[in-house]
C-alpha cells in the first residue's frame, strides 16, 4: 500500500504560491490572506479523482493513477518553512518552487534552493504569471502549442526570461529545461510555464507531479507500520488547545499514546480527539483512525512543552528506542564554542536558519525554539567582554518574552525579522559595523583625533591650571589628551573634563565642556587662539590615513588640518 506524496509549494513572497494552489483545488484562499501573503503553513488533501478531473493529459497519454492523491503544503515565502523535517530527511517528498517568470530568482528563492539542495528534495519549477508577459494570449490548452503560437515578440520575450532563469538555476548547481525537453528527470529540473490566474499549464504540472511520484518515489511512499509525524502548530482556544500536525507514515487511532520529541525528555500524551483534514479545504472531520499522509488536528491529554516542528511517533512502551531516534532527529542543532544566540519559532525554521547562517559564516553559540528569554540575554552578555560582535540575539519570527523589555537587553543587540535573508543581512551589517568600531577604538586607544573650539566667554581660571570652556567640533576629547594650537605649538595635556559640573572621562562631537590644562596661562597662550587640536605623531597620522575607512568625514577633515599644521606633507 502506498500513501499520497507530500508536496511542498514554496518560493519568494508574492510569486503566486497560494494562488497556484487555489487554481489546482478550485478555491480562493489567497484573497483571504492578510496582504495576500501566506501567514502560516497550511495543508490541502488533493484526492486522485481530482487529479484525473484536473488533468486531461493523463487519459491522453494513457497514464494510470496509482497514488491515492497528493498532500500539498503551502508555505510562507521564507526558506525556513521549506525545511519541514522528518526522521531521515525532508518531510516533503517533492517540492514545487514557484517563480514569477517576469521577476526571476529572488533572494528567498535562492534560500529555498539551498535548503532543497541540502535535503536532497526533488523539485519542479513552476514559471508562474506567463499571462503577464507582454502580448501573451491564451490560444491553446496545450502549453507547448500555446508557447509556439504566440506572436514573435512575445515568444522572444518568453525565451529571454526563460534563459535568464535557466542561467540562475545553473549558478545554484541545477541543470534545468522546459519539461517537454527533459529526457532524464534525475539529471535536469523540469520547468513548467503556467498561469495560476488563467490555469494555463496546470494539467502539465499535475502530469509531471504524477509521473515523478509514480516513477521515482514508490519506495519511499510505501506505508510503514509505525505511525510517525511532525508537529506543525499549537493553537490555544479558551477552553482547550489543539495540535496541527502531519502524519507521514503508519496509522493513528483515537486513544493512541504518542511520544513527542523535546530538547529534554520525550513528552508522552494520549490522543483525546483525532480529526483529519477534509479534501480540497482547510476544514477537519472527526475520525477514529487516520492513515498517512494526512493533515491532522489533535486534542491531547498533555500538550505542555510541545514545540512546533518536533517529530512524534506512536508510543508502545518503547521509550528507550524512541529517545535514541529523537536524539538523532535533534542532532542537526549543532552549535560552536563561540558565536551569537539564535531563536526561531519551530524546529524546521531553526535548522534552516542554522544552515543559512553557517553558509554566511556566522557562528552560533546557542540555538533554541520559542520566545527570547532572560537566559538567552544572559548568554549573549557573556560575549560583551571578549567578542562584542557576537553579543547578538537573532530571532526568526519570535520576540522577547512578555515580561521582558528592551532595558533588559543592556548592550546586547537584538535583531529580529520574519524573512530569513533580511535577518542574516542585518546580522552581517551589524557585525561589520561593530568590528569597525572595535578596530577604531583600538586605533584611537593610542591616539585620538579631536578639534576643539575655544569658548573665550567661559574662562573660569586663568592659570595653575587654566580652566575654560570648549566645544568639541569633531572627533572625541579624552582625559589625558595632548593638545596643540593652530601653529603646531604643544599647549598641555588635558587633566580633567567637566560637563554640567560633573567630571567625565570623554566628550563627543557637539558637546560643550570645561577643560583643565595644567602649566598653562590662558591670556598669554590662548587668548588669540580659536581652535585646539589633538597632538598626533607622523606615524599615528599614517596609521589613521591607512585606515581612513574607519573614520567619519569630520575626522578625516580634522586629520588633514592637523597634517597641514604639523607639516606632515
Amino acid at each position: 500500500m502506498i500513501r499520497q506524496p507530500i508536496v511542498t509549494i514554496c518560493g519568494h513572497v508574492d510569486h503566486g504560491k497560494t494562488s497556484l494552489l487555489d487554481s489546482i483545488r478550485g478555491t480562493k484562499v489567497a484573497e483571504k490572506e492578510a496582504g495576500r501573503i501566506t501567514q502560516k503553513i497550511s495543508f490541502t488533501l488533493f484526492p486522485a479523482e481530482n487529479i484525473v478531473k484536473g488533468c486531461y493529459l493523463l487519459d491522453k497519454h494513457n497514464i494510470a493513477i496509482k497514488i491515492p492523491g497528493f498532500l500539498f503544503i503551502d508555505t510562507p515565502g521564507h526558506a525556513a518553512f521549506t525545511n519541514l523535517r522528518k526522521r531521515g530527511g525532508s518531510l516533503a517528498d517533492l517540492a514545487i518552487v514557484v517563480v514569477d517568470i517576469n521577476e526571476g530568482l529572488m533572494p528567498q528563492t535562492s534560500e529555498v534552493l539551498q535548503i532543497l539542495k541540502q535535503n536532497k528534495t526533488p523539485f519542479i519549477v513552476a514559471l508562474n504569471k506567463i499571462d503577464n508577459i507582454s502580448g501573451w494570449r491564451n490560444l491553446n490548452e496545450d502549453i507547448k502549442q500555446n508557447i509556439d503560437s504566440q506572436a514573435t515578440h512575445t515568444k522572444d520575450d518568453f525565451q529571454e526570461k526563460l534563459y535568464t532563469i535557466i542561467a540562475a538555476l545553473e549558478s545554484h548547481g541545477f541543470k534545468s529545461d522546459l519539461f517537454y525537453q527533459v529526457d532524464d528527470y534525475t539529471k535536469k529540473v523540469c520547468l513548467v510555464p503556467l498561469s495560476a490566474k488563467t490555469k494555463e499549464g496546470l494539467p502539465e504540472l499535475l502530469m509531471i507531479l504524477c509521473g515523478i511520484s509514480q516513477k521515482f518515489l514508490s519506495e519511499q511512499l510505501s506505508l510503514g507500520e509505525k505511525a510517525k509525524g511532525v508537529i506543525f502548530e499549537i493553537k490555544k482556544e479558551k477552553a482547550f488547545s489543539y495540535i496541527q500536525a502531519i502524519i507521514y507514515d503508519g496509522k493513528l487511532k483515537q486513544g493512541d499514546e504518542i511520544a513527542i520529541a523535546s530538547f529534554h525528555k520525550p513528552i508522552i500524551s494520549k490522543i483525546r480527539v483525532l480529526e483529519k483534514v477534509c479534501p480540497l479545504c482547510d476544514k477537519f472531520e472527526n475520525v477514529k483512525e487516520a492513515s498517512a499522509a494526512i493533515g491532522l488536528r489533535m486534542q491531547l491529554t498533555n500538550s505542555d512543552g510541545i514545540l512546533p516542528g518536533m517529530p512524534f511517533q506512536i508510543f508502545q512502551d518503547n521509550l528507550q528506542e524512541i529517545e535514541k531516534e529523537f536524539k538523532k532527529d535533534l542532532s542537526t542543532i549543532e552549535t560552536e564554542e563561540q558565536g551569537i544566540i539564535v531563536k526561531a519559532d519551530s524546529l524546521g525554521s531553526l535548522e534552516a536558519l542554522l544552515i543559512l547562517l553557517r553558509q554566511a559564516n556566522i557562528s552560533v553559540l546557542k540555538a533554541g525554539i520559542g520566545s527570547i528569554t532572560k537566559q538567552d540575554i544572559t548568554s549573549a552578555k557573556t560575549n560583551l567582554e571578549s567578542q562584542q560582535e557576537n553579543a547578538v540575539i537573532a530571532g526568526f519570527n519570535v520576540t522577547l518574552e512578555q515580561e521582558l523589555g528592551k532595558e533588559d537587553l543592556g548592550k546586547v543587540k537584538l535583531i529580529t525579522d520574519d524573512v530569513v535573508y533580511k535577518l542574516i543581512e542585518n546580522i552581517q551589517l551589524w557585525q561589520k559595523e561593530k568590528r569597525a568600531e572595535i578596530e577604531k577604538e583600538k586605533m584611537l586607544g593610542l591616539a585620538s583625533i579631536c578639534k576643539l573650539e575655544i569658548l573665550t566667554q567661559y574662562v573660569f581660571r586663568n592659570s595653575n591650571p587654566a580652566i575654560f570652556g570648549v566645544k568639541v567640533v569633531g572627533g572625541k576629547l579624552k582625559s589625558g589628551l595632548r593638545l596643540i594650537d593652530n601653529n603646531g605649538e604643544e599647549i598641555a595635556r588635558v587633566k580633567a573634563i567637566q560637563s554640567e559640573n560633573m567630571p567625565v572621562e570623554h566628550a563627543e562631537q557637539g558637546m560643550e565642556v570645561a577643560i583643565s590644562l595644567p602649566g598653562t596661562t590662558f591670556d598669554r597662550q590662548l587668548k588669540n587662539s580659536k581652535f585646539l587640536y589633538a597632538n598626533i605623531s607622523e606615524r599615528q597620522f599614517r596609521d589613521f590615513k591607512k585606515n581612513k575607512e574607519l573614520l567619519s568625514s569630520e575626522e578625516i577633515s580634522i586629520l588633514q588640518e592637523i597634517a597641514v599644521i604639523k607639516k606632515f606633507f
